[in-house]
């Protein structure tokens, strides 16, 4: 009976070894748990676009939106973990949906980390028609009229959600929530004068900010962003503590064979050293995750110490999902 167990695990050892040689033979969809046409998407498609000379097979994008972005994400955990089915995700689908929603899959134990894909900070951006022109007269603007501000979402418990409490918090501001099912028609709606502001990714609003359609106000991070550097921080503007930033990454289901996780990675990173792949980086203010980030294991303990940061600041919140 042992002999006979033993042969069994030769055999699916020697399948599964068979398996990650032979990878790709056919397309591989990246799932983008997100509507088509945001930042994100463009993301996943100028790394896949790339990954396609380095793999030998296409890469398919695949749009699943839906419940800050835990739709699309439990589609690819449910795949076969065969490598031809991807997830890729950002902050709201990998971090915030967690703490938000009670998922039917596990956003640590069911994905293997395969790269770290990018990094953005989030700013504050404004109508072009808002009466405030820099942070301190926004800040003064939302003190003298309490509960009227308009701020723009993509949905309940998204980044853009979560860093408008934050600033709530901070500054002890009201302002409305205003959801919206993704971060284009968002966009359309302040471009349009439809809400007053928004706390967005910085590289999903950059271009209508360069074109004058938008007004940045300040960004949430340490340092000033190296696509505007002439909006200020937040601490710079005399608000110390609001940081967020808004970074994306790659995982395949968890089983998934790690030469197979091995290859990804090293595709992953042939496009993050093409001259073509960093200018158009640059072109969406987004960073390349530095040689010592582009692990597997360096993205799995990043994404473990953002849950670890932000999940309690989440429920502390109290959120509710209609």
């Amino acid at each position: 009976m042992r002999r006979s167990i033993l042969a069994l695990a030769a055999i699916l050892i020697s399948a599964a070894g068979a398996q990650a040689q032979s990878y790709p033979n056919r397309p591989i969809t990246m799932v983008v748990p997100f509507p088509a046409g945001g930042a994100t998407t463009v993301l996943a498609r100028i790394v896949g676009e790339h990954m396609k000379g380095a793999l030998g097979q296409p890469v398919i994008i695949e749009n699943i939106g839906g419940a800050s972005g835990s739709l699309g994400t439990g589609r690819a955990a449910r795949a076969a973990p065969d490598g031809y089915t991807l997830s890729f995700g950002n902050w709201a689908s990998h971090v915030g949906s967690g703490a938000m929603y009670s998922l039917q899959f596990d956003l640590h134990a069911d994905l293997v980390p395969v790269a770290f894909i990018a990094n953005s900070p989030l700013w504050v951006v404004a109508k072009n028609g808002f009466p405030a022109r820099d942070l301190k007269e926004f800040i003064a603007w939302l003190k003298a009229n309490p509960g009227k501000g308009s701020a723009a979402t993509v949905g309940v418990g998204s980044g853009s959600h979560m860093c408008g409490i934050y600033i709530q918090s901070v500054t002890k501001t009201e302002f409305q929530f205003v959801p919206y099912r993704g971060g284009a028609p968002a966009m359309q709606d302040l471009v349009g004068g439809q809400v007053d502001f928004m706390c967005d990714f910085a590289g999903n609003s950059l271009p209508n900010a360069r074109n004058g359609q938008i007004r940045p106000i300040a960004v949430m991070a340490k340092q000033r962003w190296f696509a505007m550097p002439n909006v200020p921080t937040f601490e710079e503007m005399g608000i110390k503590g609001l940081e967020m930033s808004f970074w994306h990454g790659l995982w395949a289901p968890k089983g998934t064979d790690k030469e197979i996780v091995a290859r990804l990675n090293a595709a992953v990173r042939a496009a993050f050293a093409d001259p073509t792949v960093k200018a158009r980086y640059n072109d969406m203010g987004q960073e390349l995750p530095a040689p010592a980030q582009q692990s597997p294991e360096a993205l799995a303990r990043f994404h473990k110490a953002e849950t670890d940061k932000w999940w309690p600041i989440i429920k502390a919140a109290n959120i509710k999902i209609q």
